[in-house]
Order: C-alpha cells, then structure tokens, then sequence
C-alpha cells in the first residue's frame, strides 16, 4: 500500500516537473512589448517636448502593466496643465492629451513676477507675453480664482480690468482700462460689480475717477 501511494507521488511529481518546464518555457518565450512612444498634445511644441523629457526617466514599465501614478505626478507637477486624459493604444504607445491652463493674472510674490492660471498654479512670466491685469497685495490663490469666477459671473468681462487691488479686509477695488477705479464691497461683491457696471454704462463717464460701490444700494464718485 505505501509502495502504490509512494509510486502515484513520484508520478504526480514528475508530471508537475514536466508540466513547470513547459510553461516557464512558454513565459520566457513571450515578449510584451515595452512603451515606445509617447505622444503629448495641447502645449506648444517646446512645453510638450520639455514634458516628454521629465516622463521619459520614468523606466517605463510593459503597457499592459503601466502605473500611470507616476506619470500622473509629473503632468500634475506642470503648472501649465488645467486637465489632461492619458490613453494607453497598443502594443507600445501613450497618448496624453492636455487641456492647458488659462493665465488670468500676474503678481509678485519674493520679488519675482509670476502667471496665475485658472488651475491655481504659478507659472513662470516667460510663458505668456499677454496683457493680463497685475494684482496688487496678497490674496490667497484659491480666493482670487473665486474673485476671478465672480467677475466671470457679473457684467464685467476680466478683459476690461487692468489691475487689481486686494486688500487685508478680504475686498477688492478694480482699476479698469480706462483708469476708473471701482471699490468693491467685500460682502455682496458681484452685486457691487453689476452695479458699478451700469451706472457706467447708463453715464457721462469722462469726468469721474472712483466708482465706490461699498454701500448697498449707493454710489458716491470721487472725481
């Protein structure tokens, strides 16, 4: 009885020796194709290229086993990205598709000029040579993206602004491009906005300098 039980173990074992063999054979024989290319769309050609280097020292793994973790860290870190989708095309190509951001405003922060860009990020001032409004004081980014989204909401369009003024009470007052100067109360802001919009409109604007909407319901110019 132990000679039949020993004799099937044998058997069995040499078969899984056999049956081991022949696959590891097999795997070894299989080759998954490692990523080639990457092809990035939505900057210009310099960012895109400047992007493609900083992805390719990742050690790109086989496509079929990308972790696109990594790749997702180093676009997130591209401050001139807004969103982007990336789509794996076999056997070896990544295709990333960025929608850039849009620059909203320049400031200075430690003596050096930067871009904000409607993702919340700064940006270097080379990246744009736009005429965009200059924010004077220091808001918190995510508050001036919230402002920004204000003025996007009222009658003012951010193209007529040519600086802003952020102060510590948490308001703001805007410098359009016709040098009238619009207070702006903190706590009803696009009220105000659309207030001084149409009394702006509705007037003879060639004398007046200040526009203070701070009081609701009132006007008061300062010429």
């Amino acid at each position: 009885m132990h000679q039949k039980k020993g004799k099937k173990i044998f058997v069995y074992l040499f078969l899984f020796l056999i049956v081991g063999s022949i696959n590891n054979i097999t795997l070894n024989k299989i080759q998954f194709k490692n990523v080639k290319n990457i092809v990035i769309s939505g900057l210009n050609e310099n960012e895109n290229l400047n992007l493609l280097k900083n992805i390719e020292v990742i050690n790109l793994e086989n496509i079929f086993f990308l972790n696109g973790n990594e790749i997702s860290k180093i676009i997130n870190s591209n401050s001139l990205v807004e969103k982007y989708e990336i789509f794996k095309k076999y056997p070896n190509t990544i295709d990333i598709k960025i929608e850039k951001t849009n620059f909203l405003a320049k400031i200075n922060t430690n003596e050096n000029t930067f871009l904000i860009g409607s993702n919340g990020k700064l940006s270097d001032i080379k990246f744009s040579n736009e005429n965009l409004p200059f924010i004077f004081g220091k808001p918190e980014i995510n508050k001036f993206i919230e402002f920004i989204n204000l003025i996007e909401q009222s009658k003012f369009s951010l193209n007529e602004i040519k600086n802003l003024y952020f102060f510590p009470s948490k308001r703001w007052d805007l410098e359009l491009k016709n040098n009238i100067i619009i207070k702006l109360s903190k706590d009803y802001t696009k009220i105000s906005l659309d207030q001084a919009f149409e009394f702006l409109n509705d007037n003879n604007i060639n004398n007046i300098k200040v526009v203070d909407v701070r009081i609701k319901n009132q006007i008061i110019l300062n010429d």
